[in-house]
């Protein structure tokens, strides 16, 4: 009913992005230029997102910068690592994929989100 109105998404489209309590900090729907926008705040949401931007494009330098250290030190550099997936070669197609190697269950159900980093 009233689908016109909203781009003509269906009602799950329309509810995919809706809060849900409990979730990890790094949960896409707690994104705060995401929220601004829905609620019609253009321009605010507009100046979050180039701050978010912002704040991946220096997080991922830091990240370049210490693996360049490490090499020119001979040290070993630890990759950035995702929480709850790992790359696996697919058996079938042979492509690398993301695969799910456990923990958000278990950490939502505790809500120990200390291990998850500050993206927002």
């Amino acid at each position: 009913k009233h689908a016109e109105n909203m781009y003509y998404f269906s009602e799950l489209a329309l509810t995919l992005n809706a809060p849900e309590n409990g979730t990890a900090p790094t949960d896409s729907r707690r994104r705060p230029d995401q929220r601004l926008m829905e609620n019609g705040r253009w321009d605010e949401a507009n100046a979050e997102k180039q701050r978010l931007e912002e704040k991946q494009r220096l997080s991922r330098k830091r990240r370049e910068a210490e693996a360049a250290r490490a090499t020119e030190d001979g040290t070993p550099y630890d990759p950035y690592k995702p929480l709850w997936f790992e790359r696996k070669k697919d058996p079938v197609t042979q492509e690398l994929a993301h695969v799910y190697k456990g923990g958000y269950w278990e950490s939502k159900e505790k809500q120990d989100w200390s291990l998850c980093p500050d993206i927002f």
